[in-house]
């Protein structure tokens, strides 16, 4: 309260118009009075005693008077007979006297504060002057014509008493009362001696200034024509100063003034020494000769003037320097010196604040960055883009004539050739239209963490959070694994640890594990590294680890010792070291451990059971029939997979588990213990917290659909709703690491930013590890990361990739964001913006019962709570009532501050979400449990709507593209340290079954609903023509096979795709080629790839385009057509090489598959063919050239782009399998015969048929 009213009084004194203050009791405005001395410093508070009244109360007279920094004064009379105000007063004041006890002790106080028409002032908080255009008739009459000033009347309503206040701000020659001629400067002083009193006049219009090329310009004060009469003429011959009638001895005085000021010696001298060093007449310093005077030295003379203080008041003569004239450019000024020699000050701001400010007792923190975006868009420059586009346009326009012209001229002596080719070349256009048309707008974006930091997270305790708890939103992270022996245990530990230690803070992180396999291996694992965490994150936290994997960290070969500035870095990691390489020890013999345990606990078992066997008198030859377990430490069974496979604890048929390995972290910080032999580090001042970390493996049961990654995603996500509810959810692959501690951070400055409410999930990058540095099969995909992403991202937003992607989890559970925009017309130029945060109403229920239309059951900032709304909740998300609760808090958490959402929009206020978690308990971990079982889903809509979208392959796209289809937007986020690495097979074999995967689940998404020619209104046009493209480039593969083979048919035919081989052909294949080479070195500048990876990207283009994508084409119809599902293998995924094993052994490791046959026939094809037509064009008696060197030509450009995979098939060091040889060989002779069939010798294609007898 006491804040309040001393703002308001703050108002008062500052005169900010109209003001009224309600008093509950004198005591409180006595506060006040206190808190102003208390603050300001400057104010003198003087307590009276007034007469008594009838009924003997006190009446207590109270005058305040408060100074700002230019002398101005404001006076505060208060009058009352409050008892309690009274004796509290009287009490500081000193005084003794007791009022009556029948008086009252409160009363309603109503002031009303009204400025005075007309008048000028400088309030308090700035030295601009300000004018008051309101007239209060109150004052106008209580204005006395002999004085100047504001005047503040109050006044108090009561039954018994009427008590007037009075609050004067004198006049200053800064505050003065402009009349209607603004020309007058009042002043109250009554003494005579003053030498110039203009009562009338204001000083700038009573100043003349004087200067000229050579001269300083300064200012005069000039006296008043109609007070001319009033004044004495003083004479040349008498000295001017007051009391001082002394007589020139050479009949006048030497002008030691420019104002013309004549003053005796003796007066000057003491002007000089005692006094200021100004002249009385216009209060300028004198020039520093003094003449003929014998003054006393001094070193103090020739130093500035100090700054003047901000409490004493400025008067305006004062403030009349002497500046350098701007025509005199030889005369040397010191601006330094002359502002401090005049008294002159900076001001006050952010460049200065001076130290005896009267403002604040502190300077505000003018680098509050919290009201700055937290993140912004950088466009590409113009340099680079605008070319970049015309050549997009020239380029299409140069085929479209090409084309023309191919069709116009066809070749009529080879008019098969002629039309494969044409067909083929058609669809590469379209092709490269649909790949092109996405990347007409690309943008880069960046993050600021400080002012997230600002914003969320409180140094300092406050009302809002007294704690000083984080405001940031809960993250939920996935990590997803299904098999230990091709997703190695310590790799999922590893990236187990990166989280754990990531910069974000430990109460608002929870880390889920699903392990789709069952596997106690795993288990066991993330039991070691929950184990291994309490060393590894506190070392991490304390000497800022980056990266925070233990295996990539330690496995670095840069100086640990960079940037490290603690003395016991090097004893602390040397420690963490040894106890690391013992913790990779227990992970890789986990298998054995276990196999051995379970071992001796069945062989126990066995013989228990033999004994009682024998017990009961049975046969002892008989067998015992013992279930071969898998057993945990304690000896108990395994709830998940075991070993032998028995039933109900197979792969695909176990229960379901989910174990709390670390349990949620309490709200406040909590420090360790010294080094001891305990603690390997010491964390004396370092939190030890760690998030929570929890193991889940969903229920699987035999006639379910399991639907696979999606399936156990769709698990986390309802069993992380009810324990720990983050409104955002972060799922990695067991592989990929958090290389960047601060990767969190960044993906939540574009979700919580302005308009970040749109958004339904930050895409990172994929940047990989392991890959050899020729990277023969380019598995960085820096085309489509760095390219095609960054190009979407100034769409709608890039797709989802599977792995390193932050979701609001609300617009997982397949809601349609608050705001929309619909794009109507031709290629949607016409935009609808619609609000969808409110309810549908009855009559439009029903209609789009096919739509994926889901809004948030939300009325105005109501959420509806109603049977018929929990009922619909139910139908959709299931049976759970904790799940369907968790709805409305996941919703709120996700929610954009107030001054930072939209129009229409819901927001939170600041602090809400500093509270501590909810503890977990027996009845949740029961609820989460139930959730996670294989029947859960059943009659819901989980996969259809809701969460990640079941019936392909590439669950990821799917899921992303159905986000983007009601309307959300993605952002692409491309951190300057890498956010996320991973591994990627550098195997040609598992290279190729990785690409038959995506291209199989995108020929599924063009034959299904999710085809984006289906696409609502909602999704921009060319955000469009991407997912189109991602669902048609399989089908590429089909006229690329045929493109490929045209070079080799060419040449064994003798004939070309063209007539001949004229300028016009040549000039548009020079022209085509030349602007896709300039494309790729300007897609070069704006992306930051290099030339390599373009040219590695091109290659495996056609290596995949010829091998996985026409099998993923036909795997695709299969389905499609006749229903026959398509089963995959997991990827390997490849672990650091140990000691003494080659770094990249799997890159030369040759494993046959039936992927490898089209490019084989293709490269000996090609081979044959050049060789074929290069012999019988040297023996021809009229060799053809041109059609030699066209053919050659083309099959260069196949060979050349199919160079890796016959590298690929060399094998270790040139080493070729024998497999090839004998596909190889098998090829040869079939394009044999058939090139003998085709083509046969002079003798004719009759003497070759065979004919039976």
């Amino acid at each position: 309260m006491s804040k309040e009213l001393f703002l308001r009084l703050y108002l008062i004194i500052s005169r900010r118009g109209n003001v009224e203050i309600s008093l509950c009791s004198w005591c409180t405005l006595r506060r006040c009075c206190v808190l102003i001395a208390r603050i300001r410093r400057k104010v003198n508070v003087e307590v009276e005693l007034g007469a008594l009244k009838p009924m003997g109360v006190l009446c207590l007279t109270i005058t305040v008077t408060i100074r700002n920094q230019y002398g101005e004064g404001a006076k505060l009379s208060i009058q009352h007979s409050s008892i309690g105000c009274a004796e509290n007063l009287m009490m500081r004041a000193g005084g003794m006297v007791k009022p009556t006890a029948d008086s009252p002790s409160s009363s309603q106080v109503t002031i009303t504060v009204t400025s005075s028409g007309g008048s000028r002032s400088k309030g308090i908080t700035s030295p601009i002057p300000r004018h008051s255009l309101s007239i209060s008739p109150i004052a106008a009459e209580k204005r006395r014509q002999s004085s100047a000033g504001r005047y503040l009347s109050f006044s108090k309503d009561s039954s018994d008493e009427f008590v007037a206040y009075t609050v004067q701000i004198p006049a200053t020659p800064d505050n003065r009362i402009l009349s209607d001629s603004q020309g007058s400067l009042p002043l109250h002083s009554t003494e005579k001696n003053n030498v110039l009193l203009y009562p009338n006049k204001g000083a700038i219009k009573d100043t003349i200034y004087t200067g000229g090329f050579n001269s300083a310009t300064k200012a005069h004060s000039v006296k008043n024509v109609d007070d001319e009469e009033t004044r004495t003429e003083k004479s040349k011959t008498v000295c001017w100063m007051e009391g001082c009638n002394e007589k020139a001895v050479d009949g006048k005085f030497k002008n030691h003034c420019d104002c013309g000021f004549r003053l005796c010696d003796d007066c000057y001298y003491d002007c000089v020494t005692t006094g200021s060093g100004r002249c009385p007449g216009c209060k300028d310093v004198y020039k520093e000769d003094y003449g003929d005077l014998d003054l006393p030295k001094s070193k103090e003379k020739d130093k500035a003037n100090p700054l003047p203080s901000w409490g004493r008041g400025i008067k305006l003569e004062k403030n009349f320097s002497l500046v350098q004239s701007f025509k005199n450019p030889n005369h040397d000024f010191d601006h330094t010196r002359w502002l401090f020699e005049t008294k002159g000050t900076y001001g006050y701001g952010n460049a200065l604040w001076p130290r005896e400010a009267e403002f604040y007792d502190n300077p505000p923190d003018f680098t509050d960055r919290r009201n700055k975006p937290l993140t912004r868009k950088v466009g590409i420059s113009a340099a680079i883009i605008s070319p970049y586009r015309l050549l997009m346009v020239i380029r299409l326009a140069v085929l479209g004539c090409f084309l023309t012209w191919r069709i116009r001229h066809p070749n009529h002596d080879a008019k098969w050739l002629w039309l494969m080719s044409v067909i083929c070349e058609i669809w590469f256009a379209f092709s490269w239209l649909l790949d092109q048309l996405p990347k007409i707008c690309p943008v880069k974006r960046v993050s600021d963490l400080t002012v997230l930091g600002q914003r969320f997270e409180y140094p300092e305790p406050n009302l809002c959070n007294p704690k000083k708890l984080s405001d940031l939103p809960g993250i939920d992270i996935f990590v997803s694994t299904a098999d230990p022996e091709k997703e190695p245990s310590l790799v999922t530990a590893n990236t187990i640890l990166s989280i754990l230690a990531v910069d974000y803070p430990v109460e608002k992180v929870a880390c889920y594990l699903s392990d789709d396999g069952g596997s106690l291996v795993t288990f066991e694992a993330l039991a070691e590294a929950a184990s291994f965490a309490r060393t590894w994150v506190p070392f991490c936290r304390k000497h800022k680890i980056e990266p925070r994997n233990p295996e990539a960290y330690f496995a670095q070969k840069r100086d640990p010792l960079k940037n490290k500035v603690r003395v016991d870095f090097v004893r602390e990691r040397r420690r963490v070291k040894r106890e690391y390489d013992e913790f990779k020890v227990r992970i890789n013999a986990l298998p054995d451990s276990i196999r051995r345990r379970s071992d001796a606990f069945n062989a126990q078992e066995e013989i228990k059971a033999k004994k009682k066997q024998l017990e009961q008198g049975m046969n002892s030859t008989e067998p015992v029939n013992v279930p071969r377990a898998t057993c945990m430490s304690d000896g108990s069974h395994w709830h998940g997979t075991w070993a032998s496979s028995e039933a109900h604890h197979s792969r695909g048929d176990h229960e379901g588990i989910i174990q709390i390995m670390l349990v949620p972290a309490s709200p406040e910080p909590q420090f360790g213990n010294e080094a001891d032999d305990n603690n390997l580090v010491d964390t004396t001042e370092v939190d030890i917290r760690l998030p929570m970390l929890v193991y889940v493996s969903r229920e699987k049961r035999p006639g379910f659909d399991h639907n696979k990654k999606a399936g156990a995603m769709n698990a986390l996500v309802r069993a992380s709703a009810i324990m720990s509810n983050g409104a955002f959810i972060l799922n990695l692959d067991c592989d990929h690491y958090v290389y960047n501690s601060l990767a969190l951070r960044e993906g939540m400055c574009f979700m919580l930013d302005r308009g970040g409410d749109k958004i339904c999930f930050v895409q990172f990058p994929q940047r990989f590890e392991g890959i050899d540095p020729n990277d023969r099969y380019a598995n960085h995909n820096t085309v489509f990361f760095d390219v095609t992403m960054r190009a979407l991202d100034g769409l709608q937003g890039p797709m989802y990739v599977g792995t390193g992607c932050i979701f609001r989890r609300i617009a997982l559970y397949g809601f349609s964001p608050p705001r929309a925009t619909e794009h109507l017309g031709w290629f949607g130029r016409q935009k609808i913006r619609k609000l969808l945060l409110r309810k549908k109403s009855k009559d439009e229920e029903g209609k789009d019962e096919d739509d994926e239309e889901m809004l948030l059951p939300i009325n105005g900032n109501v959420y509806e709570n109603d049977d018929a709304t929990r009922a619909s909740l139910s139908k959709q998300f299931g049976n759970s009532t904790s799940l369907v609760d968790s709805i409305a808090v996941a919703e709120f958490g996700g929610r954009l501050l107030h001054e930072l959402r939209g129009k229409g929009c819901l927001g939170r206020p600041a602090g809400s979400l500093a509270v501590q978690r909810e503890p977990l308990d027996a009845a949740v971990l029961a609820e989460a449990v139930s959730v996670i079982t294989c029947f859960y889903e059943e009659r819901t809509e989980w996969g259809e709507r809701v969460g990640w979208i079941y019936g392909s392959v590439t669950e990821d796209v799917v899921t992303g593209y159905r986000m983007h289809n009601r309307g959300w937007r993605s952002v692409y986020c491309v951190t300057k340290r890498d956010a996320f690495r991973g591994t990627a097979p550098i195997n040609l074999t598992d290279r190729l079954n990785q690409v038959l995967r995506w291209a199989t689940g995108s020929v599924e998404i063009f034959f299904s609903r999710n085809n984006a020619l289906f696409a609502s209104p909602r999704m921009k046009f060319l955000q469009r023509v991407a997912y189109f493209n991602v669902g048609i480039y399989p089908f590429t593969s089909i006229f690329l096979l045929v493109y490929c083979v045209l070079p080799a048919l060419s040449l064994f035919s003798g004939q070309f795709i063209v007539q001949s081989l004229d300028v016009t052909f040549l000039i548009f294949l020079l022209a085509i080629t030349l602007s896709l080479c300039l494309l790729a070195v300007l897609e070069i500048r704006w992306s930051g790839i290099t030339l390599h990876d373009w040219w590695r990207n091109e290659q495996f283009w056609l290596i995949g385009g010829t091998s996985a994508h026409p099998a993923a084409v036909i795997q695709g119809l299969l389905k499609v057509i006749a229903g026959i599902d398509i089963s995959f293998t997991l990827t390997s995924k490849s672990s650091a090489a140990e000691d003494g094993e080659e770094e990249f052994a799997e890159l030369y490791e040759f494993r046959w598959t039936t992927l490898m046959i089209p490019p084989i026939t293709i490269i000996m094809f090609n081979v044959l063919a050049i060789g074929v037509a290069a012999s019988r064009t040297v023996y021809s008696t009229f060799p053809q050239w041109s059609k030699l060197l066209g053919g050659i030509f083309f099959s260069f450009w196949v060979l050349s782009h199919l160079y890796p995979f016959a590298k690929g098939m060399m094998g270790r060091k040139g080493k070729i399998p024998t497999v090839v040889y004998l596909w190889s060989g098998l090829i040869c002779i079939v394009i044999s015969l058939l090139t003998v069939y085709v083509y046969p010798p002079a003798g004719g294609q009759s003497n070759l048929m065979f004919q039976f007898p």
